[in-house]
């Protein structure tokens, strides 16, 4: 089937290319910078003759938006919130005017739509919304409120002969080099890859291969809409989570880092601390309320497995 991803150059987009392509289906990907084969231009907000691929596709999945990996000031902030619903907009007139729309269009999201908490974990029946914690940085709402904005896009959209799922995803964790694993690795190497501000945050993850599967799966399921939590099973504690990644890479060691040297960090890497601090604690209940069955389902194996294939490479 021909499967259009509108934003699929980054990393994430790099990984649903290889599963889609290695499962026989064709790839085309709108981009800013078309540099070959299966690459079409488009400027993320306008239609244009781009439409035209996405007219007669059968799936549309849009992953455009700005990058997270920001220092989060107002300007980045505002591009954040800018690119992804303007481009969410645009994806959904092309398909409200294609003669023949695509039958499913998903449209990422992100787990960090649901609150910062500790005491119970989120999935899409009985999770939180967040943006109301006491106690944390007023920013942190604005997160919630580009992910609330973007999925609210995609349900306004007039395209009743498509089906739309919101993918709340998770971390999504590749071998690949500048990706979230390797940047993690990276930090273990230097013995930097201790609990930040106490490690009691959730991180949740997913591996690449059940990223690639889950999305296949979603693809086939006709009965399955609306918000979809891309997530594993198995959501731990920052100090839980970066230990097992150190026992992963053979190193002994992760100094710990307090709030304030988290800020330091995150400010040499141009990121930011919420990326590290918000505890999101996120279980995929509707995929497994489906059958889908995890390859990867503990973050030991799946650490392993990542630590393997990036020395390998």
């Amino acid at each position: 089937m021909r499967i259009v991803i509108p934003g699929g150059t980054g990393q994430v987009g790099a990984i649903l290319n290889r599963a889609l392509v290695a499962a026989g289906h064709e790839v085309v990907i709108l981009t800013r910078r078309p540099r070959g084969d299966g690459q079409v231009a488009w400027d993320g907000q306008t239609l244009g003759a781009w439409a035209g691929v996405i007219d007669g596709s059968e799936v549309v999945i849009n992953l455009a938006g700005r990058s997270v990996s920001c220092r989060y000031t107002k300007t980045n902030l505002t591009e954040m919130m800018l690119s992804r619903v303007r481009s969410a907009r645009v994806v959904g007139a092309a398909i409200a005017g294609a003669r023949r729309p695509p039958r499913v269009w998903l449209q990422m999201s992100t787990a960090t739509i649901y609150a910062h908490r500790f005491d119970a974990p989120n999935d899409e029946a009985t999770g939180v919304i967040g943006g109301w914690e006491t106690g944390i940085p007023r920013y942190w709402a604005y997160s919630v409120d580009i992910a609330a904005a973007w999925e609210r896009e995609l349900d306004e959209a007039p395209t009743p002969r498509t089906r739309k799922l919101a993918l709340r995803s998770a971390m999504v964790m590749s071998p690949d080099r500048g990706g979230v694993f390797h940047v993690l690795s990276r930090l273990t190497r230097l013995g930097l890859g201790g609990p930040v501000g106490g490690g009691a945050q959730y991180v949740s993850w997913i591996h690449e291969h059940d990223f690639g599967a889950a999305i296949q799966f979603l693809i086939d399921r006709d009965d399955l809409a609306g918000p979809v939590n891309l997530a594993a099973p198995d959501p731990r504690p920052q100090r839980d989570f970066m230990r097992e990644l150190r026992q992963s890479r053979g190193v002994r060691v992760g100094l710990p880092a307090a709030k304030w040297m988290a800020e330091l960090g995150a400010f040499a890497m141009r990121s930011d601390t919420e990326l590290l601090l918000k505890s999101r604690r996120v279980l995929p209940g509707r995929l497994l309320d489906a059958g889908f069955e995890f390859r990867y389902a503990r973050w030991p194996d799946a650490a392993r497995d990542l630590a393997r294939r990036s020395t390998a490479s």
